[in-house]
């Protein structure tokens, strides 16, 4: 993120001659809009949080920097770290504390000019809603860039390499414990496959190590806290009784640890396959053909991340051209987006905004401006006398 946006600035801290008629100069450039807010989530404690301040700082801005209550340590060294790099004091401003004080009056002050925002859809629309409020003194529209969160699919094609599939929805899924918002939460096979991938999907998820995060061969270790617990294991409860238990895992007493679970879905509009859960929680479903796959698929209010493996090259053309998502993966995982390969952010109920770690973001904390100048003067105005 650093060396990505310093890059990117160098290039649009130069001025553009625009126009380029005889009798007038015009250049195109950009300025810093004000004092930016990062509100950033705990599942990417340093990446995402460095991102976001690093991008306002590089572009002119002041910046408030509020992290997730759960990630606030790391937020604090990363402050430490700017400021042995040598940033000006009052340049970056580290503020800690709950969402519901710190954020909620940050958001709603008057002298906020940009908001940058990663984390759920409710916290996400609740931030647009009171930023649109012009408080008294507020002299500018604030304006949002809201990550939010996804439902997202990956397609299993009848030709598809069923085991490079499998090892990819198993990554995607259960690392991380699920805690991702580009994580796969829902698996669209084709019904020829259908049987085939579930039995490999099964026996190579009862290979998963659950355990401590320093133990070596933990595969994932326990959720964020015990909300996030509670909320898991209550969906999962919720859906044994609507949906086919094809597989739940082994964990450690103790700790929020959360089994891998795997469902099998009948109904592609059920709470299962449409609400996100941010846990290693997994639905199967089965699609007659590529284009039903697509309509599953899209059938969300998400469009944050997806995938599709498959051997066809006309049904790769398919996906690529018709799944409504952000980040598009062609047989490989759908997490672990690099900056500058795999610019970041979706579309629909997943957010709002230009894409982290692409050549659009750092435009959205800047204003453009265009300056023209007459330049058939007859003369020019006497130099002051001293």
């Amino acid at each position: 993120f650093l060396r990505y946006y310093a890059r990117h600035m160098r290039e649009l801290s130069v001025p553009l001659k625009i126009g380029q008629i005889p009798g007038e100069a015009a250049i195109y450039h950009y300025q810093p809009r004000g004092v930016s807010l990062v509100i950033a989530p705990w599942n990417f404690p340093l990446a995402i949080i460095c991102g976001m301040a690093a991008a306002s700082i590089v572009t002119g801005n002041t910046v408030i920097m509020k992290p997730a209550e759960q990630s606030s340590i790391v937020a604090s060294a990363l402050m430490k770290l700017f400021q042995e790099a040598g940033l000006p004091k009052g340049v970056l401003n580290f503020l800690p504390g709950l969402g519901e004080d710190v954020g909620e009056y940050l958001v709603s002050h008057k002298d906020i000019t940009t908001i940058a925002f990663t984390g759920s859809k409710a916290v996400g629309l609740h931030i647009l809603k009171q930023a649109a409020i012009v408080h008294p003194g507020q002299h500018h529209v604030k304006r949002c860039l809201i990550e939010m969160g996804g439902k997202n699919a990956i397609i299993i094609d009848n030709d598809a390499d069923l085991d490079e599939a499998v090892e990819g929805v198993i990554y995607s899924a259960f690392g991380f414990a699920g805690q991702k918002c580009s994580a796969c939460s829902r698996v669209i096979i084709l019904e020829e496959v259908y049987d085939k991938f579930i039995e490999r999907l099964i026996e190579a998820t009862k290979s998963l190590t659950i355990a401590t995060a320093e133990n070596p061969a933990c595969y994932y270790g326990p959720v964020i806290d015990r909300e996030a617990y509670d909320r898991i294991m209550t969906t999962i409860e919720k859906s044994k009784k609507l949906h086919k238990l094809l597989y739940q895992g082994q964990v450690p007493a103790g700790g929020y640890f959360i089994p891998p679970t795997i469902f099998e879905s009948l109904d592609p509009n059920s709470e299962l396959t449409q609400e996100e859960i941010f846990g290693p929680v997994l639905a199967t479903l089965k699609a007659k053909n590529i284009d039903h796959a697509l309509e599953i698929a899209n059938g969300t209010q998400y469009a944050l991340t997806g995938g599709v493996f498959s051997r066809s090259p006309e049904n790769i053309d398919k996906v690529r051209d018709s799944f409504e998502c952000g980040n598009l993966y062609i047989n490989r995982g759908i997490t672990g987006a690099m900056v500058d390969r795999h610019p970041f952010g979706g579309f629909k109920m997943s957010g709002i905004g230009s894409k982290t770690g692409g050549i659009d973001y750092l435009k959205q904390f800047m204003e453009p401006r265009a300056i023209a100048e007459n330049t058939m003067r007859r003369g020019f105005a006497p130099a002051s006398e001293e």
